[in-house]
């Protein structure tokens, strides 16, 4: 018994590290040099927004445009996205929405501000 247990808790690690994080992750723990290869930073604030400042190797998806949704087509759901907004809300918006697509998605809580404070 315990030695299936032992497989079974060894198969459940296996498969858990060998999956891309998903979910949240506060910003200010976030170092885009660290990113995957393979993931996706996206800024969904307004392109004034993203004019003002943005973390390195983002690209700029406004989450306020009614193309928004379009926007995401050139971009594999193989990919790991990590995007973030101002403060948080709209980033959240945008990873449920694009979870629902079947992207895997972290959402980068807190924000630029929290970004900015934390520099």
């Amino acid at each position: 018994m315990k030695k299936l247990w032992m497989v079974w808790l060894a198969l459940g690690m296996a498969v858990a590290c060998s999956q891309p994080p998903s979910g949240k992750m506060p910003i200010t723990e976030f170092d885009p040099q660290a990113m995957p290869e393979n993931a996706v930073l996206v800024d969904v604030r307004t392109p004034e927004e993203f004019g003002e400042g943005h973390l390195d190797g983002a690209q700029n998806i406004n989450w306020m445009s009614p193309e928004f949704a379009n926007q995401w087509q050139d971009i594999s759901k193989d990919r790991t996205v990590y995007v973030y907004c101002k403060v948080g809300g709209r980033s959240a918006k945008a990873a449920h929405f694009l979870d629902s697509l079947g992207y895997n998605v972290v959402d980068l809580t807190g924000g630029w501000d929290a970004y900015k404070a934390a520099q």
